[in-house]
């Protein structure tokens, strides 16, 4: 029976990882390719690249993200703690990519074992040891903080880029913030490759330790890299839904500001993972910044009940995944 529930952790986990890539991809490509600045193809292909190489290399941040977490029971109480609230997650995450919003997939994931974690006390079975911490300190506050800086970031770092640009053509300005535009989607998704490689590579990490498989402290090269090409395919496909939504629906926005978002959310995105090893939301920090920069123009171009409706789904996420989660660790518990 571990072998089973080890084998099912692991292929959520690369549905998860997959579902991650193909959502997220949005936030690195939607405004190169809105403003014209690289075709979906090239913007995709240059999105995975990135995307991979970021997850290869957030295997060294994994350590120090893993200890701010909990602990996860052995045996089969913990692997269907970490099953319940992976599918609880994937299932959130593919209804919000079909009603067209980004959400995040960390938050949904951790809230996700909070409710399976509730799910395991109700029944009488062990926990997560830590995970209140961890919902307060990784996910309430990052939700309600990282978006408002973010947008702040982004409405502000318009001034100095108008202010350097103030003396050249405008059709000028646009072919180099064009330009730019790619340096910036690779940097966004880099920095999702950084952040988000992390969370699936910690969730195999705590499964193979509670099947016996590893070591606490152990890292098999297989699983960065799983957790990589996973990511990298799901960009590759890209959710164009979200990215619709982002680039069009959300705000209408030049090459230059959407240059000055896509450096603001890659810049928090590397603060977050390597300063504080703190998860932040590349969704929330990439739309706050689109946000942030498309209000700061002579006429308003921001749509206030799309962004109300995101913001909608960003609060419902906590409540709906810890549900999700709780829901399935409780028709799973059989096999506890």
């Amino acid at each position: 029976m571990i072998a089973f529930l080890l084998g099912a952790v692991i292929v959520t986990a690369a549905l998860f990882a997959f579902l991650n890539g193909f959502r997220d991809a949005s936030s690195a490509v939607a405004l190169s390719v809105r403003t014209r600045a690289l075709t979906p193809s090239v913007a995709l292909f240059l999105a995975s690249f990135f995307n991979c190489v970021g997850a290869l290399l957030s295997v060294m941040l994994t350590a120090a993200f893993a200890d701010r977490l909990f602990t996860v029971p052995p045996g089969r109480v913990g692997l269907l703690l970490l099953l319940a609230a992976l599918i609880g997650a994937c299932l959130w995450g593919l209804y919000l990519w079909w009603r067209g919003f980004p959400s995040s997939s960390t938050h949904a994931l951790i809230s996700a074992l909070v409710g399976a974690s509730l799910g395991s006390a109700i029944t009488g079975h062990a926990p997560l040891d830590g995970i209140n911490t961890t919902m307060l300190t990784l996910v309430l506050l990052p939700l309600l903080i990282s978006p408002v800086v973010a947008f702040v970031l982004g409405f502000a770092a318009v001034y100095p880029t108008s202010w350097a640009a103030k003396n050249t053509a405008p059709n000028r300005v646009n072919r180099r913030t064009r330009q730019l535009q790619s340096v910036a989607g690779a940097a966004v998704a880099f920095g999702h490759g950084l952040q988000d490689g992390q969370r699936t590579t910690t969730v195999l990490l705590f499964a193979l330790v509670a099947a016996g498989s590893i070591g606490v402290g152990e890292v098999p090269l297989w699983v960065p890299i799983f957790t990589a090409v996973l990511l990298a395919a799901g960009t590759l496909c890209g959710g164009w839904r979200i990215s619709y939504t982002l680039g069009h629906r959300l705000v209408r926005i030049d090459p230059m500001r959407g240059f000055v978002a896509q450096m603001i959310g890659a810049g928090l995105l590397f603060v977050g993972a390597i300063g504080l090893h703190m998860p932040l939301s590349t969704t929330h920090t990439v739309t706050g910044a689109i946000a942030g920069a498309g209000a700061n123009q002579r006429f308003a171009t921001t749509n206030k009940q799309v962004l109300r409706k995101i913001i909608r789904a960003w609060l419902a996420t906590p409540i709906a995944c810890l549900a999700l989660g709780a829901l399935f660790f409780l028709a799973l518990s059989p096999l506890a």
